[in-house]
């Protein structure tokens, strides 16, 4: 048997000289992402860019920044230079260049941009996950299993090895050759999922995945507390439709989202009404009863706890000091 055919435990330890090379490889892939990511944003100073790879946005920011209020879709995050941390009910996570970030459910997030500068301005992209084709991956038999572990959160962190970089990379060298982008994007982001399934914490996307699993069900609890984001949150309602009981519906939806199903909806309202407020004509009164309040005062002092401020105070420093949080909600 030839050592290409030993387990990965039982192959001889890398020498120094392979060990450097393989170093010397990543950094030099590092290097090259940077330099596509900084041309393929150029033409703006800051924002995001919509590519021509579906799914693939490429984002800029000259400066630190944050915090920025959103609501996560399932996404692979890469960063090409810089650093971010996100926030995930009482969750902190953090990420850098050698780190991608992986969302596997619908989340309510707060962002921060940690390191940047308008000489090294932060560089990342995401890459939208088609939850369709996960399911089509993880029914595929060559796939190999999962390890034995408990689905973690619905965000998670790991270290962006050598094998996934390359997947990254040769993604995003498809932006200077068009052509080729029908026929070669989907094979590579099909690689890209594989590579997702089957390091770190990939059991979350497979769990999103699977049939009646118990992050699939609380997925499609989510999906119908986006929809009617703006009724009374009726628990038992979505335990039942989750083949659930409350308790066991608590449990798994705070696993998945850290936070409780109250908590959840209010942070989709909130963001809601932040959105509703910056882009209308203000009326507090009015935006707290289109997502759900009864009680203005309320609203105003769960807004001021959420965002730091009071609505109209925030929309004027909105309105006088926009950034890449307020392009994104214009956008």
């Amino acid at each position: 048997m030839g050592s290409h055919d030993l387990p990965y435990e039982a192959l001889p330890p890398l020498d120094h000289d392979a060990a450097t090379q393989a170093r010397l490889r990543d950094d030099a892939a590092r290097d090259e992402l940077v330099a596509l990511a900084a041309r393929h944003t150029g033409d703006r100073l800051e924002g995001s860019v919509l590519t021509a790879i579906p799914g693939l946005h490429l984002h800029r920011l000259m400066c630190e920044c944050g915090p920025r209020h959103s609501i996560q879709n399932p996404i692979l995050s890469v960063i090409a230079q810089g650093g971010k941390r996100l926030l995930v009910g009482e969750d902190v996570y953090e990420y850098d260049p050698f780190h991608y970030m992986v969302s596997s459910v619908d989340l309510p997030v707060v962002g921060k941009v940690r390191v940047a500068s308008p000489t090294e301005p932060y560089l990342g992209l995401r890459l939208d996950l088609d939850v369709d084709e996960i399911g089509k991956l993880i029914r595929d038999e060559h796939l190999p299993p999962p390890g034995p572990a408990e689905a973690p959160r619905g965000v998670h962190v790991h270290p962006l090895g050598t094998s996934m970089l390359d997947a990254v990379l040769r993604l995003m060298r498809l932006l200077d050759t068009p052509p080729d982008i029908p026929i070669l994007a989907p094979l590579i982001k099909r690689e890209i999922l594989y590579r997702l399934l089957i390091n770190g914490q990939g059991l979350a996307l497979r769990q999103t995945a699977l049939q009646d699993s118990h992050t699939q069900r609380i997925a499609r609890s989510i999906h119908q507390m986006r929809i009617c984001y703006d009724q009374p949150l009726r628990v038992d309602d979505l335990a039942r439709d989750a083949h659930m009981s409350v308790s066991s519906f608590h449990h798994h939806f705070k696993s998945v989202t850290a936070m409780s199903p109250l908590q959840f909806q209010k942070q989709l309202r909130l963001q809601e009404a932040r959105r509703l407020i910056f882009m209308g004509d203000g009326d507090v009164a009015v935006v707290a009863r289109q997502v759900g309040y009864e009680s203005p005062s309320q609203f105003s002092r769960e807004y001021s706890r959420l965002f730091g401020t009071p609505p109209m105070r925030d929309k004027r420093r909105w309105l006088t000091t926009p950034g890449p949080e307020a392009m994104a909600v214009r956008a």
